[in-house]
């Protein structure tokens, strides 16, 4: 099969003829119908590393073709989409029904002892995530998948697999954001966008999303936004505590970059949670004031996949898109080739390109 494969640091991504296992186990066999460009993938390939040579792509959307001998979650013809949050089933977290900070990860994956799932030249490729959605067609384990409806559309589901479930989940199961609550974004890209989503199925009243691009902000209004501020031109911290009238119930920093982390603490009401989803820099963080904090009964809180169980929230989410209620097709900016991905990635530095889709595999 085809696969764009990083074959190393900032060498980018390169289509090559690879060979996939047969599945075993767990596994399930997806011939990928579309690939979101996340830009994890890119931090990856470009400063983070890990194992080379890699095929990235943790967005997947795609149909079963084949089942390892002891699947029973999904089945051949199957619609589904994948997700990055690997879970064993079996762990005190997993029974708890946290499967996004399962224990024993690495037991959806194969053990060194097996053969590979994605071979080249005859050696070993590794699998991003457990995915490698940037191929033809991708082995996965059957905790990782979660089946949709046939009607949905390939390019919006395979969004729903990580930058849905993060921004929605953030909001809806991460912060529990109840009915005429006021609700804060900081950071308008795609994933921000999603929480606002996220925000109106939960029934917030206010939704202000702060940003420094009119161009971001306009589309936050498309999606729901009550309110918008452009940071770079308004002190975002006394617009929102104006809009809210004294600060709000749910401040949600996509940014993660620790002066504008700062100042979503400064927006909270008492009550109020930060939750912090984005990491901008390496110093991401912020200084919390026990005193204020105490004061104010006010929590910091990190979000990882917004707090979500895939098998329950991403069929969840493509419902509420079938119904209207949620609005993936405006985070789709482009569909590309395979082969488009170094220049897919390009133009997502464009501020108003929401998201970018694989969808052509020829």
């Amino acid at each position: 099969m085809k696969a764009s494969v990083t074959k190393g640091l900032g060498q980018g991504f390169v289509v090559e003829e690879v060979e996939l296992a047969d599945p075993i186990g767990h596994e399930v066999r997806v011939q990928v119908k579309a690939s979101g460009l996340c830009h994890s993938d890119l931090s990856v390939a470009t400063f983070i590393g890990g194992e080379f040579p890699v095929v990235l792509g943790h967005e997947v959307a795609g149909v079963v073709t084949g089942t390892g001998p002891e699947v029973t979650q999904v089945a051949v013809g199957d619609h589904v989409v994948g997700s990055l949050i690997q879970y064993c089933g079996a762990c005190v977290n997993c029974l708890g029904g946290r499967t996004y900070i399962c224990l024993r990860p690495e037991s959806t994956l194969r053990t060194p002892g097996q053969a590979p799932r994605i071979s080249w030249n005859g050696a070993p490729v590794a699998q991003g995530m457990g995915l490698g959605g940037f191929a033809q067609e991708a082995l996965i384990h059957e905790n990782q998948l979660a089946v949709v409806p046939d009607e949905m559309p390939w390019a919006p589901a395979a969004l729903i697999g990580c930058g849905v479930l993060t921004g929605a989940g953030a909001v809806l199961r991460s912060a529990d954001v109840r009915q005429g609550e006021s609700v804060v974004v900081i950071g308008a890209g795609g994933v921000g966008m999603n929480a606002v989503s996220g925000a109106r199925i939960a029934g917030a009243e206010t939704i202000v999303v702060t940003d420094i691009e009119d161009g971001k902000l306009d589309r936050a209004k498309a999606f729901g936004a009550t309110h918008v501020v452009n940071s770079r031109t308004t002190d975002p911290v006394e617009a929102v505590r104006a809009i809210t009238g004294g600060g709000a119930d749910h401040v949600f920093d996509f940014v993660g970059v620790r002066p504008v982390t700062a100042q979503g603490m400064r927006m909270l009401g008492k009550g109020g949670g930060l939750y912090l989803i984005g990491v901008g820099g390496n110093d991401a963080g912020v200084d919390v004031s026990a005193m204020a904090a105490l004061s104010g009964s006010q929590k910091v809180q990190g979000v990882y996949m917004g707090s979500s169980n895939l098998k329950r929230d991403i069929p969840f989410y493509a419902s509420m898109y079938l119904q209207g209620r949620m609005n993936l097709d405006a985070l789709v900016s482009k569909e590309i080739a395979l082969d488009g991905i170094d220049a897919g990635y390009e133009s997502l530095k464009d501020g108003t390109t929401a998201r970018v889709v694989i969808t052509d595999f020829s």
